[in-house]
């Protein structure tokens, strides 16, 4: 059984500009097939507009307000609200006030598979 702990894990940096906290995923665990990690970022900072070709991800927002962009629609998003980002599409977060989120990802994020304009 693996069970780790939010709190021992370090922050990075991904390679969108967003800080995550990889909760389960290929660096901590023997995980094969997805990634659970979360993100935050603070008010006014989006990440920078990418794709991945591989990964389907879904946000979970756990505090605060975002716009949400996926391949040219934009929504406001808050607390509690599920969002699906298809493999292939673009999407963008811009936090409105500091923000945090879970990020699921299947397979697995890696910097190799985040793509920019």
């Amino acid at each position: 059984m693996i069970v780790n702990q939010l709190a021992s894990q370090k922050p990075f940096t991904t390679a969108d500009g967003s800080t995550i906290r990889s909760i389960l995923d290929t660096t901590n665990a023997p995980v094969e097939k997805q990634s659970l990690a979360e993100a935050s970022l603070l008010a006014g900072v989006q990440t920078e507009r990418h794709y991945h070709k591989l990964s389907e991800e879904i946000y979970f927002i756990l505090d605060g307000e975002a716009l949400m962009e996926i391949n040219g629609i934009t929504q406001r998003v808050k607390l509690n609200d599920a969002i699906l980002i298809p493999a292939s599409a673009w999407h963008q977060i811009t936090a409105i006030t500091d923000t945090r989120f879970l990020c699921c990802c299947a397979p697995a994020y890696s910097h190799e598979d985040t793509y920019f304009e």
